[in-house]
C-alpha cells in the first residue's frame, strides 16, 4: 500500500471518493446533510483548493496499483503545549468493497511515519460521534478520546 499525493489529473478520482464519504456521513447528523444530489453536480473548487493548498494535501490510497481510497492530511501547531506540532487526519476513506483487510490501518501507519518524518510530535483524527465504527478503529489504533466537538446550525 502507498500513498500517491493527488494532482489536478486525479480530481474526479478525489471528488467520487469525497462524495462516498459524505453521502456515509449524512447518516450521522443533519448538519452533514449535502447539497447536491449526485456527485456529478458537486463542483471540483473544493478540491481544487486542496490541491492548491500549502497547509492541506490529498493523497489517493492505492494498493497493488489501484486505487482504493483517500486520505486528507493537515499539518498544525499548538505553540503553547508540550505536543505542539501535529498532523491531522481530515478525511480518510477506504472503498467499501476494500474494508476490513488492513488498509484502513496501513494507511494510518503511513500516516505515523510521514508525521515522523515532518517533525510531529502527534497524530489528531476526528469521526461523527455517532459513527461507532470508526471510534471503535480509532480505538483500536491507539488513538486516545481527548475532546469533542459540538456545533451549532445558524439558521
Amino acid at each position: 500500500m502507498k500513498l500517491v499525493e493527488a494532482t489536478a489529473d486525479d480530481l474526479e478520482a478525489l471528488v467520487d471518493r469525497w462524495y462516498a464519504l459524505a453521502t456515509e456521513m449524512e447518516a450521522y447528523s443533519e448538519l452533514n446533510e449535502l447539497a447536491y444530489a449526485n456527485v456529478r453536480e458537486v463542483p471540483d473548487d473544493g478540491f481544487r483548493a486542496h490541491l492548491d493548498s500549502e497547509d492541506v494535501t490529498d493523497y489517493l490510497v492505492v494498493h497493488d496499483g489501484e486505487r482504493i481510497g483517500l486520505v486528507t492530511l493537515r499539518e498544525g501547531r499548538h505553540p503553547s503545549r508540550r505536543y505542539s506540532t501535529y498532523l491531522r487526519i481530515v478525511n480518510l476513506a477506504i472503498d467499501e468493497d476494500r474494508r476490513g483487510q488492513g488498509h484502513g490501518a496501513a494507511v494510518l501507519e503511513r500516516v505515523r511515519e510521514m508525521a515522523l518524518e515532518r517533525g510531529c510530535d502527534h497524530l489528531k483524527v476526528s469521526c461523527e460521534w455517532e459513527n461507532e465504527d470508526a471510534r471503535r478503529f480509532y480505538r483500536d489504533m491507539d488513538f486516545q478520546p481527548k475532546q469533542v466537538d459540538y456545533v451549532q446550525p445558524l439558521e
